[in-house]
């Protein structure tokens, strides 16, 4: 037999194997970084709670959402758990949560090391946001700058001034534009092809990391989309009878983001005090749907809450009954969102290369 100190090695290595074997290593700045706040603006990738108060059918504060979070509080995120606000700000040793700035219960002390902006179904088409009735791209920034006057009148205008010189940007939209608004709305349909469409996001894209940079952000990250077509209602709606990946929507998801990814290069050149970088989650994320096993996964093709195939939003409700009981073999919380595990993958796995970009 084994004595207890050979057994209690033998653990100890299997603990190290697995933490060696891990795909979720922890993001770390850089030597030379000094990362005073995280802000994000966007969509539901990013928002904490921003629509909770809005007249929108696009909200997730209610059960079974966040079921998995702390306390199993429905908060508008849109996920079981944490989503990456959460995740990279508790990383970098800001905050355990990043707060919306909408929150009615924000107090004074939480505006220090950053805030939220996002608003679920936001794009950066002016239309999705109208269509979808949230916060557009454009208000985001005027809260921000609303957020600044706040801040200062905190702490100081020097003080205020450099924990916004200092902060890290995140930004997510695009999705909700061609998921929703092209191939959803006869205006943009027919009166745009796939090129001239991408071609105004990217410029949207663009005048709102100018306009975002004109405010005093230097370091900014921008999340390119995600392969839109493989998510499990883009499969239901668009997919056939065998739900299938859709590939056009993927395929133009990939158009934008090699857009988008020329223009931050265009915008490097013409601020080069700054920095801008894309966190292109297209190819990690399309992994984990294709290979789900590789990541601890077993379902990537339809989502824990209810059926899995469309429901989201006001459809992802506690009265549906064919939740799932157990999501850690999901891919997909709901039809649209990944699962807190997910998010992780991504958050560590992309953002720590980001952030050498962004410091280098």
């Amino acid at each position: 037999m084994l004595t207890i100190l050979a057994q209690s090695l033998i653990l100890l290595s299997l603990l190290l194997m697995m933490q060696i074997c891990t795909p979720q290593a922890a993001v770390v700045a850089p030597e030379n970084a000094t990362i005073s706040a995280v802000f994000m603006f966007g969509d539901s990738v990013l928002d904490t709670g921003n629509n909770n108060n809005l007249f929108t059918l696009v909200k997730s504060n209610f059960l079974p959402y966040g079921r998995d979070f702390m306390g199993g509080k429905p908060t508008g995120r849109f996920s079981n758990g944490k989503i990456p606000s959460d995740i990279l700000a508790q990383q970098l040793g800001i905050k355990e949560l990043l707060p919306a700035f909408l929150d009615p219960n924000l107090r004074l002390q939480d505006l220090i090391g950053g805030v939220n902006f996002a608003s679920a179904g936001a794009g950066f088409d002016p239309l999705t946001s109208e269509l979808a009735s949230v916060i557009p791209m454009s208000r985001q920034l005027q809260l921000f700058d609303e957020y600044k006057m706040k801040l200062k009148s905190f702490i100081g205008e020097e003080r205020a001034d450099s924990v916004v010189a200092n902060g890290l940007y995140v930004v997510s939209a695009g999705s909700n534009d061609i998921a929703n608004t092209y191939f959803h709305t006869l205006t943009r349909l027919f009166d745009s092809s796939v090129s001239s469409y991408t071609e105004l996001l990217a410029r949207s894209a663009s005048s709102f990391l100018q306009e975002l940079h004109t405010k005093g952000a230097r370091r900014i990250g921008l999340f390119s989309l995600a392969p839109l077509g493989c998510t499990p209602s883009m499969r239901t709606l668009a997919g056939g009878i065998e739900r299938r990946c859709a590939e056009d929507y993927n395929q133009m998801a990939q158009l934008l983001n090699a857009k988008l990814t020329s223009e931050l290069h265009r915008l490097n050149g013409a601020f080069p005090r700054a920095r801008m970088a894309l966190i292109d989650i297209y190819g990690p994320l399309l992994d984990i749907m294709k290979n789900p096993r590789k990541y601890g996964f077993k379902i990537s093709d339809r989502g824990c809450c209810g059926s899995g195939l469309i429901e989201a939003a006001f459809m992802c409700n506690r009265w549906n009954l064919l939740t799932c009981s157990n999501v850690s073999g999901y891919v997909f919380w709901d039809s649209f969102h990944p699962t807190e595990n997910v998010y992780k993958i991504l958050v560590h796995g992309v953002l720590g290369k980001v952030l050498v970009d962004l410091y280098s």
